[in-house]
């Protein structure tokens, strides 16, 4: 299977690639559309703010790329956040893969950003989502987050509800990283991996 993490030039893209190493699965690192068009998955990752990620996949070339994949992709952390129609991290327009807009936390006398480990609640009957359970913990570090809705396939509790996990056809996010947060994360990937469409 080919496996492609998308080389946003702004993500911890080695301990992506090392999460996937340890599920025995080597995955190619590229910015190169034809690469990435002839995968059979593809990985976004994405640290940093919306608007300097957008910024380096429109200097990449790489937006209509993504917009128009068939096969599964997931992002992670950011790169959930860029499968959105907009962030108000900068005000810029994302892929619009899947409706929502990412909105700064809500996180009342909690501070920001949510880091740490946190639970997921409200978890959807979805291929990625097999074997979750509400008692597993997940690795969070964001300021910004999508608004539950019927696109969200968990959720998490911080201050207020966000979405921690979105899909829609063929793509899918999280907004917790699954290369930190031990053997649930490790089965989110496993699942992205055995995900069938």
């Amino acid at each position: 299977m080919q496996l492609v993490i998308v080389d946003t030039g702004c993500a911890n893209i080695s301990s992506v690639y090392f999460a996937f190493k340890r599920l025995g699965v080597k995955a190619s690192i590229s910015s190169d559309a034809r690469v990435i068009k002839a995968a059979d998955k593809v990985l976004l990752p994405g640290v940093g703010t919306a608007h300097n990620a957008m910024a380096r996949l429109q200097q990449a070339e790489l937006i209509n790329t993504l917009q128009s994949l068939q096969q599964p992709m997931l992002g992670i952390c950011l790169g959930m956040q860029l499968l959105t129609r907009h962030s108000m991290e900068g005000d810029v327009a994302c892929l619009n893969l899947i409706p929502g807009e990412v909105l700064p936390m809500q996180s009342g006398e909690l501070r920001l950003p949510h880091m740490g480990w946190n639970t997921l609640k409200n978890i959807n009957n979805h291929p990625l989502m097999q074997g979750f359970t509400e008692t597993d913990y997940v690795y969070f570090v964001h300021s910004f987050a999508v608004a539950p809705d019927s696109y969200s396939l968990a959720q998490c509790h911080y201050g207020n509800d966000f979405a921690a996990v979105i899909g829609k056809d063929n793509v899918a996010g999280a907004q917790f990283h699954p290369e930190r947060s031990g053997k649930t994360g490790a089965r989110l990937l496993q699942n992205f991996l055995e995900w069938q469409l």
